[in-house]
């Protein structure tokens, strides 16, 4: 069961630089990272915490990947009842294609399983999916999860360059849209932001 973070008024200090844990009406809350907490961010259960870990895991293993090809490391999955249905990561460069990034490889394989699973009549939505992310989602990913329908989304670092659930925009949680997605930051934030680090640190060093 999801709680939003308006009933934990300590998460909306800023500056959060670990998870930090707290209590309301006897129930064991968490928020992850760094990030400064606005209202409509979702708070988590212990056992909700460990389940997000564990599938963010699975997506650093994506963007390992990614990382390994000389590509941007950001890796994802798609979740649907607890089973990963979906996975991708950064294909830019190998595909020639901007708009290859990890988010849109997932969503296309995500919506194909659950057209399979709804039949002919299904749309390819992605209600009742979560999507995890490394990184914070861009505009366009963004923009594709709210036009899916997708109902989570958990991501690992900020882009306060380039983020579109949270940090430089919310496309994610705006009202003015037609749909709006929970959003889970934070989750393995170091572990995100340190494989962005090394591939970065790595690429100024070839261009020396």
């Amino acid at each position: 069961m999801l709680y939003p973070i308006e009933l934990w008024p300590l998460a909306r200090e800023e500056g959060i630089s670990k998870k930090r844990q707290g209590h309301y009406n006897g129930i064991h809350l968490v928020v992850y990272g760094r990030m400064k907490i606005e209202p409509g961010f979702i708070m988590e259960t212990t056992e909700q915490k460990n389940l997000h870990e564990t599938f963010m895991r699975e997506a650093l293993k994506e963007a390992k990947k990614a990382f390994q090809k000389g590509e941007v490391p950001v890796g994802a999955v798609a979740v649907f009842q607890n089973r990963i249905i979906a996975r991708g990561h950064n294909q830019m460069e190998l595909l020639h294609d901007p708009t290859a990034h990890a988010e849109m490889i997932t969503i296309t394989q995500a919506a194909d399983y659950m057209h399979g699973q709804g039949g002919k009549d299904h749309r390819g939505s992605l209600e009742k999916v979560s999507l995890y992310a490394t990184l914070e989602p861009c505009p366009m990913c963004a923009s594709a999860l709210v036009l899916t329908h997708c109902e989570r989304l958990v991501f690992g670092a900020q882009d306060l360059k380039l983020g579109a659930c949270g940090s430089l925009y919310d496309l994610a949680r705006d009202t003015r849209l037609n749909h709006q997605l929970n959003v889970v930051p934070g989750v393995l934030e170091l572990e995100s932001r340190i494989l962005m680090q090394e591939f970065f640190k790595n690429l100024r060093k070839e261009k020396r």
